[in-house]
């Protein structure tokens, strides 16, 4: 059986039972439902049209879940019986889901949660391990979204730029459990990059592609982060980088500049690097300028600090910093590496130490706590000598 193309049909046959006068939670539910039978009779007789089976089974098991004779009464006031067999409705409105599923009134966990199985087609099950929580958990969390969206019009206009964060939030939670989340937000932005032209899904997408290219250096076998200053570049997917520049070049060149083009700009600068030491900084503080002007992000600022550092000295990246807050995540760790290349180890290794305590993960934690070890050793070292 091809669970990929069953996840990609899911919204496009939710689709059209809404179109079809269902509420989008029944809707999603009776498809999960034919989704299951597909499962199970599929492997053995998968059928001519996959689209066509699975809007009829869907449809049956809605039909089945309101067989009351009240319930008949008031439905067939407002939707016909079951369509005749024909050719498969060609109504596609994975777009117009992609807008439902990042509803404003969501939260951004609510909001992911839904994405991911009303239009990545996960089940319950998979999109809990991938967020290591209990399968009851994230059951309850996307029968609360699914209740909070159950009256909103599916044609009403949706906001892209909510869409495509839902999206980011999806990828940087990265892989865990049997769902690799960051391929799968890949999916999902390709999909979505299909159905309209806007330059930021494009940006977006680039984003992910020169950011997923370097996921096989970034760690070593024992877990550990590799800095990418000190990643093994024969190890980054040249193909993704190849597709990834394409896609950013053909955005940037409908002159509409938007957060994720600058970001991928930036990341395209790593990518093209052959050594950390050809890094273009100079561009690289020119692409934070541009996304601080368009976002004025703290997080921008901060690492631009870093760029600025790099381009001009680490005095100029302490200055840059100096102009933001403190209690900025990842700000003490920034300092520590902005004091050491400025020849204060003493400095550095409290603000790795300081850094690491609100490490937002393992790995991190990890780095840092070992990044102020090595200078820890080095100044014991200096001393008795």
């Amino acid at each position: 059986m091809d669970e990929l193309l069953l996840r990609e049909l899911t919204p496009a046959v939710i689709g059209v039972l809404v179109h079809r006068g269902v509420d989008f939670a029944t809707a999603e539910d009776a498809v999960q439902e034919a989704l299951v039978q597909a499962a199970l009779s599929w492997p053995d007789n998968q059928p001519a049209d996959p689209k066509g089976w699975l809007i009829t089974v869907a449809w049956r098991k809605f039909l089945d879940a309101h067989r009351s004779e009240a319930a008949r009464r008031e439905r067939e006031q407002r939707i016909e019986a079951e369509p005749p067999p024909g050719p498969t409705e060609a109504a596609d409105d994975t777009l117009q889901l992609y807008f439902l599923c990042a509803h404003p009134s969501l939260t951004p966990a609510s909001a992911v949660a839904l994405t991911l199985r009303a239009v990545g087609g996960l089940t319950t099950r998979q999109i809990a391990q991938a967020y290591l929580v209990p399968e009851a958990t994230m059951a309850q969390r996307i029968s609360r979204a699914k209740r909070t969206v159950s009256g909103v019009r599916l044609n009403q206009t949706g906001d892209v730029a909510t869409v495509l964060r839902v999206l980011y939030l999806v990828f940087n939670e990265g892989y865990s459990g049997d769902i690799d989340l960051a391929a799968e937000a890949i999916r999902l932005t390709r999909q979505l990059a299909v159905k309209t032209k806007h330059e930021e899904v494009a940006g977006l997408l680039a984003l992910m592609l020169l950011h997923h290219a370097r996921h096989q250096a970034r760690t070593r076998t024992d877990g550990s982060l590799v800095p990418l200053a000190e990643q093994d570049r024969s190890r980054w997917n040249t193909r993704l980088i190849t597709e990834g520049v394409d896609v950013l070049q053909a955005a940037l060149a409908r002159d509409r500049l938007g957060e994720f083009q600058a970001q991928a700009a930036i990341a395209a600068l790593h990518a093209d690097a052959r050594t950390a030491e050809e890094t273009d900084w100079v561009q690289i503080v020119e692409w934070y300028d541009e996304l601080v002007r368009l976002t004025d992000s703290p997080v921008a600022r901060l690492n631009r600090a870093v760029a600025v550092g790099e381009a001009d000295g680490p005095r100029a990246g302490l200055a840059a910093l100096a102009e933001l807050d403190p209690a900025l995540p990842r700000y003490a760790a920034v300092a520590a590496y902005l004091h050491e290349r400025d020849g204060d180890p003493g400095t550095a290794a409290r603000l790795y130490v300081e850094a690491a305590r609100s490490a937002p993960s393992l790995p991190e934690r990890d780095h840092l706590t070992r990044q102020a070890a090595r200078l820890n050793a080095q100044l014991r070292g200096s001393t008795q000598s």
